[in-house]
């Protein structure tokens, strides 16, 4: 199989889909990889890296789409990409197609092969593709947070863990995930109050012991969500349903009771957001806007902001899944591997993934069904 890497063009992403020791294990396994020039180089991974890797440099990501059967990417293809898609391409990245109905629709056209990162799930539940980058997330949410809390970024001028005599910022964190927990992880390493919110009662037993009473931990409903978001310097929302849109749990009410200065990362942002006054996507060169007097963040690629951390963690995980669709083809692949088949969103021009289809309102087509139908 030919592999290609194209340059990411988000804003300020500068995540790569493959490192070089990505492309010396596809390289092992029998496999052409092709990189576009400069496509490494935000994560510190150069040209002659990927050459001594066995990839093959081309200069421009219309020749590197052409020519591949499988392009890894990071994140979703932006409009200008949309025209370098065709029949039976397989893309392997991350999609986020629940708040993205032009992208899903180009997809369904064009007959690609959608292989999405955030859902390919395991038995367990757990999304192995997702976890990384949520952890990088979340860690960054916290570190976020304190940055616009201070009075030159808009926020209440406030030093996030206090110090003796002053009391620290309060941090209310919106669900007890991966992207919660390291948020948790991070506010409370810093000294802040920090009160976590989850729907499962379970869970908040896990993070009550984990954190050893550290942690004030309160089940996720209306009214408690209220409470707790009215007296927060700095709220997260780490809400995540895997595939489809976040709910939006605070609402603008809500927003509306916070104290002036205080600031709103919303992690869930790549799939919609679960803040209600979360109204438009930012980007890291223009990361925020006020609104109701609050500081809101809502960059949706979080991670690219430390690339080398993400690129490495993320191409970790990805990487085996890669390995073994390139290796058995995406069919016998994802006959194989129940998580591999959970990741794929549109096949043959239907929406396979029925969390996207109920998002946007679109017909849903059983994986299996459209499997069915395609020519042996």
């Amino acid at each position: 199989m030919i592999i290609g890497v194209p340059k990411e063009l988000k804003n300020n992403e500068n995540r790569v889909g493959l490192t070089p020791a990505g492309v010396s294990a596809y390289r092992q396994a029998g496999h052409r990889v092709l990189v576009e020039t400069m496509a490494g180089a935000g994560s510190g991974f150069f040209d002659e890296d990927y050459l001594a890797a066995g990839a093959e440099i081309f200069s421009s990501a219309r020749e590197v789409w052409q020519h591949a059967d499988m392009i890894c990417k990071v994140k979703e293809p932006l409009p200008e990409e949309y025209a370098y898609f065709r029949e039976n391409l397989i893309l392997f990245t991350y999609l986020h197609l629940a708040p993205e109905r032009e992208l899903t629709a180009e997809l369904c056209a064009k007959k690609v092969v959608a292989i999405a990162y955030e859902t390919i799930q395991t038995d367990d539940g757990s999304l192995p593709l997702l976890m990384p980058m949520s952890e990088v997330a979340g860690r960054m949410s916290v570190q976020i947070g304190a940055q616009f809390l201070e009075k030159p970024h808009g926020g209440k001028g406030i030093l996030l863990g206090g110090v003796p005599g002053v009391p620290p910022a309060h941090v209310v964190i919106v669900g007890g995930g991966i992207v919660g927990t390291n948020a948790a992880r991070m506010a409370v390493g810093m000294g802040a109050r920090v009160t976590l919110l989850d729907i499962h009662a379970g869970r908040l037993r896990e993070l009550d012991d984990l954190f050893r009473g550290r942690l004030h931990t309160l089940m996720s409903n209306h009214y408690n969500i209220a409470e707790a978001v009215q007296s927060a310097d700095l709220l997260i929302g780490a809400v995540l349903i895997p595939g489809a849109r976040a709910p939006k749990l605070v609402t603008e009410e809500m927003v509306k009771s916070m104290a002036p200065g205080s600031v709103i990362v919303d992690v869930a942002i790549d799939q919609g957001g679960s803040i209600e006054t979360i109204d438009r996507i930012t980007t890291h060169s223009d990361p925020t806007y006020v609104k109701h007097g609050v500081v809101h963040y809502a960059v949706a690629n979080m991670p690219g902001a430390v690339p080398r951390t993400s690129t490495i963690a993320l191409t970790n995980v990805t990487i085996p899944y890669g390995l073994m669709i390139a290796n058995k083809g995406y069919r016998t692949a994802i006959a194989q591997s129940r998580a591999l088949a959970r990741g794929v969103n549109v096949l043959n021009g239907h929406v396979v993934y029925e969390a996207v289809a109920r998002s946007l309102n679109v017909p849903f087509v059983p994986l299996d069904d459209v499997l069915q139908d395609l020519p042996t």
